[in-house]
């Protein structure tokens, strides 16, 4: 099955891990291709990128997705985006074709109200749902509005004020709540970077970014959501972990596909 595929793609990333790297030690290619076979077998209602509207790794990762998924599954698997601030999201959207939701959060009732949808193509595209949020509460509705059971983070901009607390936030609640939720920290790592969020966290540490990851998450990849360069630093050959996720689902479905001509 291409769900099987997935996690036999990932053995084969695997191998590409530097021994001794984080990469390694993290189990990344694995994890790449267990990813994949979660978003491939029917389990799995709604698979959100938790971005920063910061960069079109999510988008790559969401187009991938959305284009092969289904293909190979018995019920459609609904992908969003949910990121910070709503003129980025519907930015994002219009770019890439998928459907700009527009939110309002009532923060004195906590409820999510759906102002207006707007699709900026006909095709599978369009079936990307993409929100943007004013704060982390707003987030973590936007997760239970859409039920979301699998979702991986952005580490790029804005990691230690939404993704990471959003994902650490509904992961509380969905326990509480006894409900099944997978979360995947895509990146981390890379050391004590010039990055704002990192540069307090000291030289020893993996930085702020990689410590929220490690609180909340079921799988952590290693190095960016989008940077080759920094999964390469982490000892991975490859690509962002996040258009790595979408690339892992359209060679399993591609492999299926073959296999069952």
């Amino acid at each position: 099955s291409a769900s099987e595929a997935a996690a036999i793609i990932g053995e084969g990333l695997q191998a590409f891990c530097v021994p001794g790297s984080v990469a390694e030690d993290r189990k990344v290619g694995l994890g790449h291709g267990n990813l994949g076979a979660m978003l491939l077998g029917d389990d799995t209602e709604c698979f959100a990128f938790l971005a920063g509207h910061e960069s079109f790794a999510a988008a790559e990762g969401a187009i991938g997705i959305a284009m092969n998924a289904n293909k190979a599954r018995k019920k459609p698997l609904r992908v969003i985006l949910n990121g910070l601030g709503k003129d980025a999201a519907q930015i994002i959207a219009r770019i890439n074709g998928f459907t700009y939701v527009k939110t309002q959060f009532d923060y004195f009732t906590s409820e999510l109200k759906i102002v207006e949808k707007i699709p900026y193509s006909d095709g599978p595209r369009a079936e990307v749902n993409c929100y943007g949020a004013d704060d982390v509460r707003e987030g973590v509705a936007i997760m239970w509005h859409e039920n979301v059971d699998i979702s991986i983070t952005g580490n790029s901009t804005n990691p230690t004020r939404f993704q990471h607390p959003v994902a650490g936030t509904y992961f509380k609640e969905r326990v509480l709540a006894g409900k099944k939720y997978f979360s995947v920290a895509s990146g981390g790592g890379t050391g004590r970077t010039l990055h704002p969020d990192n540069m307090a966290a000291g030289p020893a540490s993996y930085g702020m970014t990689d410590t929220m990851g490690r609180m909340h998450s079921s799988a952590q990849f290693a190095g960016s959501s989008s940077v080759p360069a920094h999964v390469d630093m982490m000892g991975l050959i490859g690509m962002g972990n996040n258009p790595m996720v979408g690339c892992t689902v359209a060679c399993a479905v591609a492999v299926n596909a073959a296999l069952n001509e």
